[in-house]
């Protein structure tokens, strides 16, 4: 059987995470992000002290603020490299157990676990769409799960996806390098690139201008922490997959989720409940 990963990926996230381990990110930005990715999940359906899943946890970052919320938090990354950083952050919280797997060998019994996330993970993989089933397999009939995957622009002005066209050029060319050098150069692209195009959208605001459709706007409200870690994310990843909002509806439906629900804010972020019925996971324990 194929694994559902690429090795090369999976070292370079490895490395990137040892990099940037999310220490000198503020707790602040941290939680905004949070509160941004899950302002559509339903805590409120949970059951008391809910057992569920992080697939591809990388840091821990966004697990910090889950699992003070559940019974039991499984983090699931496929690089040990990443799950060490992930314990790190994370040793505060006794209710974590991490695995070293991949999406095709998640570590826990179908139909197992009340709810389940993936932020920003099933876009770096060979086969999406599959990689969504093996999650959903894992979940009981009726719980969420949340997904974001990177939006394919079909929202954004014609500029904007040209703009995004020559930047992807630059990331083919960048991914195939050696880490070191990799790490040096998107360095410079946050540098060179990012921090001037935050500050100027930042300005342009104050100035009573809609900076929605400016190039890495959302950085205005971000530390150059965290455009080094994104500009390394993006530019030195071999496998990077875009999706409309219909192409993710269809897939969530394909997997076995319905009363699928995007968030307005997040490009594409959306929640999913587990069909009653669903054939790709197992009898509910």
């Amino acid at each position: 059987m194929s694994i559902n990963l690429d090795p090369a990926v999976i070292e370079g996230f490895g490395q990137e995470w040892s990099r940037f381990d999310q220490s000198s990110t503020p707790q602040g930005e941290l939680q905004i992000l949070f509160d941004a990715y899950f302002s559509v999940f339903p805590w409120e359906t949970l059951p008391a002290n809910a057992t569920g899943f992080d697939l591809g946890c990388g840091s821990g970052r966004w697990a910090q603020f889950v699992a003070p919320r559940v019974g039991r938090l499984h983090c699931i990354d496929a690089s040990s490299a990443a799950l060490n950083v992930a314990r790190k952050n994370l040793k505060a919280h006794s209710n974590c157990e991490f695995h070293c797997a991949s999406v095709d060998t998640i570590p826990l019994p179908d139909g197992s676990a009340d709810f389940g996330y993936s932020l920003g993970v099933l876009h770096h993989i060979p086969d999406t769409q599959k990689g969504l089933v093996e999650c959903v397999r894992k979940l009981k009939a009726g719980a969420p799960f949340l997904l974001y995957l990177y939006y394919a622009f079909e929202n954004r002005p014609w500029w904007f996806r040209t703009l995004w066209r020559v930047s992807d050029i630059v990331r083919r060319l960048l991914c195939t390098l050696p880490f070191t050098v990799r790490f040096v150069l998107c360095d410079l692209l946050a540098v060179a690139i990012y921090w001037p195009l935050a500050r100027i959208s930042a300005g342009l605001e104050r100035l009573g201008m809609d900076v929605s459709h400016f190039p890495l706007s959302a950085y205005r409200l971000r530390s150059f922490y965290t455009m080094r870690t994104d500009a390394l994310d993006r530019f030195g990843t071999r496998i990077e997959k875009r999706f409309n909002r219909e192409e993710i509806r269809t897939m969530m439906k394909r997997a076995g989720l319905e009363k699928i629900r995007f968030s307005e804010t997040v490009f594409w972020c959306a929640v999913g409940y587990v069909r009653e019925g669903n054939p790709y996971f197992g009898p509910a324990v």
